[in-house]
């Protein structure tokens, strides 16, 4: 490949709240431009470089897009939050001006158990939230451990392996010894 045909490769750019299909195609876009960009004349790419580059962009990809749906949660919350903080206060009010009139009263009442459940909502709604933010830190630390676990296995098979060959470097010696004895 020729430089400028590096050149004119150019990546596509995300719009403001891109779909899960161009997030994908936009990962795969970057993934070739590591290829296209890592490899020499003679020699491609390592698989170890591409696969952390490609993991690097997949968790950026899937971060930008738990963002943009945390921001849009985030927004529908503080709606209800006020829409439910208005139906308590005009209940409260509505209860405490009509309290003669008991038909006045129980529209306030209404407004007010409203409110409540309102409220009631947008309080699981952040417990939800605690919870999944609380699970999503032990599946890091498990995921964490896991990885640690398999490095650990791989520095095991390595020195297995090169033990392997020493005692067989060392069978080889003896075989040799005992026929040249024997």
């Amino acid at each position: 490949m020729t430089s400028a045909q590096n050149d004119d490769f150019e990546v596509p750019v995300l719009s403001g709240n891109p779909t899960p299909d161009e997030r994908a195609e936009y990962v795969i876009m970057r993934l070739e431009q590591f290829i296209r960009d890592g490899r020499t004349l003679d020699e491609g790419m390592s698989f170890k470089k591409w696969q952390a580059m490609a993991k690097t962009e997949i968790v950026i990809a899937v971060a930008e897009a738990e963002n943009s749906q945390k921001h849009d949660e985030i927004n529908s919350q503080r709606v209800l939050f006020v829409a439910a903080a208005a139906m308590v206060t005009i209940g409260f009010w509505g209860t405490a001006v009509s309290f003669h009139n008991v038909g006045n009263m129980a529209a306030g009442i209404v407004c007010t158990i409203a409110g409540l459940v309102l409220l009631g909502t947008t309080g699981g709604w952040s417990l939800r939230k605690w919870n999944n933010r609380r699970q999503g830190r032990e599946r890091r630390k498990r995921l964490g451990r896991i990885e640690n676990l398999n490095k650990r296995i791989k520095r095991l098979e390595t020195a297995l392996e090169k033990e392997e060959e020493a005692l067989e470097e060392i069978l080889k010696k003896k075989r040799k010894i005992r026929s040249v004895t024997g």
